[in-house]
Order: C-alpha cells, then sequence, then structure tokens
C-alpha cells in the first residue's frame, strides 16, 4: 500500500532557506551544552529544547506574517527569540544504589493551554516535573511605605492609605514548577507523552510505562509491565511510547526487538497483552551478529490523522499503517551506506546512536537525521528524498540549501562527501517539524538551526 497520491500539478520539493542559528559556533563544546530534545508546542509559536547540563529554553516566534507595504505580499518570518530559560534538573544522588542521577533532559512534552500561560512536562532519567511558563509585572507603583523612587517613606507623612498600581511596561516571564512526579521508574525514562485528553500522561522506562494525573503526583498507574521474573530472561526493553493523537485509551511503545505494540486501556486496565503487534518478518540470509542492534527502534510517533505510525531503527524510517500489522507499507533508507561499515560503527559505539524521526503538518513528508550534520526529508507522495547539511558556514538569512550526498565509489564531485571522510562525531539526533508551517528546527550539537521554505 503506498502514500497518499499527488496532486495534479503539485509542487513537492520544498525549497529550503537558511533562517536561524542559536548557540555558539565553537569547536570545542562544553557537554553540559548538546541538546537533547527539540519539540515545538502544539500551534508551532514556541520552541522548547533541552540540554545535558538539565536547561530548557523556550522560544517564541516574532510575528508569522508582518505587514508590507501597499499592494506587497506579506513577508513571512520564521525568526524566533528567546522567551524564557530555566534550569529544570540538578545532578542527583541515589545514595540507596549507589546510582549518579545526571541532569540531562531526555525528553519535553508540550501540555495544551487555554489560558495565557504555557505548561510543558520535562524529564530526566528519574525525575518528571510540571512547568508553568508566565509573564509577570513585578513593578508597582503608589505604593504605601516605598515611594516611586524606591526611597522609604517617613511613617510621619503618611496622611491616607494608597492603593498600589501595577504598571506594565516591564514584564518578566517566570518558570516556576508546579507538580514534581518522582519516585515511580526504577529504570531510565525515555519518554513522556501528554494524553489528548489534556487530563493525563505516560511515562515509560526501560522495563514499564505509567499512567499519570496532572493534578497528582503521588500516585501512578502502571500499565505495561515486561520485567521477567528472572532478568536473565530478559530479551527486550521499551524504547520509546506515545499516546494516539485523537483516541486517549490508545498509545503505542517500541521496543528493542525491533516491535510496535498498540495497547488499549479500554480493554484491559493492564496492557502486558496487547492489541496490535507491528513486526517486520525477518530476511534470515540477511541475519548478522549486529541485526538485533540495528533493528531497535529508536524512535516512534503517530501521523497527525492517528492512521499511520512512524519509527526509525538505525539504517530506516518505516510508515506502518495500524490496520495492517503484518508489515510496513513504506520504508525508507537512511544512510544504507553504512550497512557495510557496521563492524567499525559498532567499536566507536556509533551504531548505539538513538536517531528521532517526524511528521510535516499535512502526513506526507517525513524528517529524520544522520551523521555529517545531515538531515533527509523523503516525500511520500513521489518517493523522492533529500539530503541536506546543517551547516556551520551558512551566515547569510534566505540562503537556499543545497542538496547533499554521500559517495561510495567514484569521483567526488561538489556536494558530495566519500562515505569514509563522514565525520560521525558531527550528527542530527533531533529534528522537529512546524505543526503546520514548513520550518525545522534542526538539533546539531550544541546549536540550533532554523530553516524555512523559500517564498
Amino acid at each position: 500500500m503506498a502514500g497518499p497520491e499527488p496532486k495534479k500539478g503539485e509542487k513537492n520539493e520544498i525549497p529550503w532557506c537558511f533562517s536561524q542559528v542559536k548557540g555558539t559556533i565553537e569547536d570545542e563544546v562544553a557537554d553540559a551544552d548538546i541538546i537533547s530534545t527539540v519539540e515545538f508546542n502544539h500551534d508551532g509559536e514556541f520552541l522548547a529544547t533541552g540540554d545535558k547540563g538539565g536547561r530548557v529554553v523556550i522560544f517564541q516566534r516574532d510575528g508569522t506574517k508582518k505587514k508590507a507595504p501597499v499592494a506587497s505580499p506579506p513577508v513571512f518570518r520564521c525568526d524566533y527569540n528567546v522567551y524564557s530559560t530555566f534550569q529544570s534538573h540538578e545532578p542527583e544522588f541515589d545514595y540507596l544504589k549507589s546510582l549518579e542521577i545526571e541532569e540531562k533532559i531526555n525528553q519535553i512534552s508540550w501540555v495544551r493551554h487555554s489560558g495565557s500561560s504555557l505548561f510543558l512536562l520535562t524529564t530526566n532519567d528519574k525525575t518528571i516535573k510540571l512547568w508553568k511558563i508566565s509573564e509577570r509585572c513585578r513593578r508597582y507603583s503608589n505604593l504605601n511605605t516605598v515611594g516611586d523612587d524606591g526611597s522609604v517613606r517617613d511613617q510621619r507623612t503618611m496622611k491616607e492609605l494608597r492603593i498600589p498600581q501595577k504598571v506594565s511596561d516591564e514584564i518578566s516571564v517566570e518558570a516556576v514548577a508546579r507538580r514534581v512526579y518522582s519516585n515511580a521508574h526504577t529504570y531510565h525514562i525515555n519518554s513522556i507523552a501528554v494524553n489528548s485528553d489534556g487530563c493525563t500522561y505516560l511515562s515509560a522506562d526501560d522495563l514499564r510505562i505509567n499512567i499519570w494525573h496532572l493534578e497528582n503526583t503521588d500516585q501512578s498507574f502502571n500499565v505495561v509491565d515486561i520485567k521477567p521474573a528472572n532478568m536473565e530472561e530478559l530479551t527486550e526493553v521499551i524504547t520509546s511510547a506515545v499516546f494516539h493523537p485523537h483516541n486517549c485509551n490508545e498509545f503505542i511503545y517500541s521496543s528493542s526487538k525491533g516491535t510496535i505494540r498498540l495497547c488499549d486501556m479500554r480493554e484491559k486496565a493492564l496492557c502486558d497483552e496487547h492489541s496490535k503487534l507491528f513486526e517486520e518478518p525477518e530476511d534470515p540470509t540477511s541475519r548478522s551478529f549486529f541485526s538485533e542492534i540495528i533493528a531497535s527502534i529508536s524512535d516512534v510517533r503517530f501521523s497527525h490523522s492517528g492512521r499511520y505510525v512512524l519509527s526509525r531503527d538505525y539504517l530506516t524510517v518505516k510508515v506502518w499503517d495500524v490496520n495492517m500489522e503484518s508489515r510496513p507499507v513504506e520504508v525508507y533508507p537512511v544512510h544504507d551506506h553504512l550497512r557495510s561499515r557496521l563492524c567499525s560503527l559498532y567499536e566507536n559505539d556509533s551504531i548505539f546512536d538513538k536517531f528521532e524521526c517526524g511528521w510535516n503538518g499535512s502526513d506526507k513528508k517525513i524528517i529524520t537525521g544522520t551523521y555529517n550534520n545531515f538531515f533527509r526529508i523523503f516525500d511520500r507522495q513521489t518517493k523522492d528524498d533529500y539530503c541536506y547539511e546543517a551547516s556551520r558556514d551558512m551566515t547569510t538569512l534566505g540562503q537556499i540549501l543545497r542538496h547533499k550526498k554521500v559517495t561510495t565509489t567514484g569521483r567526488k564531485r561538489r556536494d558530495e562527501v566519500m562515505v569514509e571522510n563522514l565525520d560521525y562525531t558531527r550528527k542530527i539526533l533531533h529534528a522537529a517539524w512546524h505543526p503546520t508551517d514548513n520550518i525545522l528546527a534542526i538539533a546539531a550539537t550544541n546549536n540550533l538551526y532554523l530553516f524555512h521554505e523559500q517564498q
């Protein structure tokens, strides 16, 4: 089964332009500055990043379309400026297990909001926090004990009671931890996802998935537990989990064996027995020492419509139809040129890198990252794929991205890179596509690159 058919005359390839780069351009990067997660909120007006130092930076979009002179088309803008920065997690130490808990932000999940404040969940390996980000006016005038210039008033001159007045010309953005959810996971948390009901969310570690109510920090309900009675019999771990975008009773989780399970909480409270199992049969002729490692799914995402599931393993991106469990409907090779180099990738631990993937707003295109600061976009309609680079050399606003290519043999041409010259330390693990517009947020080590469609 193929993806949606292209409309007649529809333009499929998007001409991407450089918009912004956040972060310092340095050769030596502190480990704490490396970006570990990127996430747009539901309308794309805000963009959040987390890093290995436990910090969260929220960017706000600087207007979608700004007014232009009469008879001129509106100017498309995708500038994102810093809105708030705060320390979400600190390093901790588990004295019972003699285990150091890193402050690294593993994932961020936005909570839909109806008021002026923003809410988001952040997590490190053990603790989840609900943050409220709001604008506060800190300046008041007409105070009783303090004058407008800050001096203390003489009580003897006070003849009447003043009513303080708020001055709105100085606004500060404050981040406050409203809830802290802890002590519910024995193993490292790899996923958090807010439910479509807006009241609950799930958190997943290597062996268990819990359901929380946002208002209750003392109790969570365990819905999946794959821990065997004897840990020596352990054959797989949970790698990612996410709720259905519309059905609050359904969620999926992926495993290190390359399987995806869909669970329906209407069937049973404990979802150890899945409703559907998405698994591709293995070709016994291609089995090798690395088969299980490269089959491990590092990220899984529902499409916005909820009809398809996107999964990323080490070498490929796959699209699954929720109505067909036997095999994926689409398979896109990301860096098939590395298949012959798995041994060296295993020796330098690159084979264990966990790449994320994502949909565009219409579910017609897919984005994921690879090495050498390359990222790929796959068109589900035409089956074309495009490779681009988040390069430090890009400094000109509106600069068009050129296609890149990795070649294995022959003479290297312009915009081509020989496979043996790939830099495995420069990799795009985290990328996000704006939910409605063609805007990309690409995390490359400590830099956040923003690209937009040429207007």
